[in-house]
């Protein structure tokens, strides 16, 4: 893979951040400015804006509820959610017509033809997936060999877009036992040749970051949580 391609992932990713990703975080963001979104624990409630902010003003209730959704389960979410447009927008060059296969690409290491799964991160599978990957897996070996086409087992492999080796979850521990796994850097080394581009693909999506200021919005979405609390729960807590 050349530079000029490099980049154009680098490109593409970064317009993906802006329009897919922090477009879909700030909806589910939006969506959050009703009280019932929440499941509200009152026992907890009390003790939770204590342990967090000191005190049991509405506001810190509010953001007792809120932080944890809209730092945790939402962007988690919608990264997750967000995944084949990644795909589809970003590594659209590469993608398989082949069923239950996202990417087709020469490795860069090692020069052999790969079929791939590609998924976000460490634990973006379950049991009931390993069944589902391996059955996938094993049919494009056995069309393979229908067709006469070369295609060894370690040659369908397992990618994920970012993580450590050491995160792997059980489940995929399980499926790389019969195919290989590429965690992060060594997906985007294997994919582009280029050592670094998985720090430098990190660097260009901060860089995106940088110019999002959503403040506002979120203290909007915390005033009107902490009035619908006061309404709901003032007097009792």
């Amino acid at each position: 893979m050349d530079n000029i391609k490099k980049s154009d992932i680098i490109k593409k990713a970064k317009a993906w951040m802006r329009h897919s990703l922090i477009e879909s975080h700030k909806k589910n963001t939006l969506k959050l400015i009703d009280l019932n979104e929440f499941n509200v624990n009152p026992f907890l409630l009390n003790y939770l804006g204590f342990f967090f902010g000191g005190d049991k003003k509405y506001t810190t209730l509010a953001k007792v509820l809120l932080y944890p959704r809209i730092l945790g389960t939402s962007i988690t979410t919608s990264f997750g959610s967000q995944m084949q447009k990644f795909i589809s927008d970003v590594l659209n060059g590469y993608g398989s017509t082949t069923p239950g296969i996202d990417l087709e690409f020469t490795d860069k290491i090692d020069g052999r033809y790969k079929y791939a799964q590609l998924k976000s991160g460490p634990n973006a599978i379950n049991k009931d997936d390993v069944v589902s990957i391996s059955n996938h897996f094993k049919a494009v070996i056995n069309r393979a060999r229908t067709n006469n086409v070369s295609v060894m087992s370690s040659d369908l492999v397992f990618c994920l877009l970012y993580g450590e080796p050491h995160e792997k979850n059980s489940f995929i521990k399980e499926l790389e036992r019969d195919y290989p796994v590429y965690v992060g850097q060594e997906f985007w080394h294997r994919f582009t040749g280029d050592q670094g581009f998985y720090r430098a693909l990190i660097r260009a999506i901060s860089e995106v970051a940088e110019e999002i200021n959503m403040k506002p919005l979120v203290d909007e979405v915390i005033k009107k949580l902490a009035v619908q609390i006061e309404q709901r729960y003032g007097g009792i807590l």
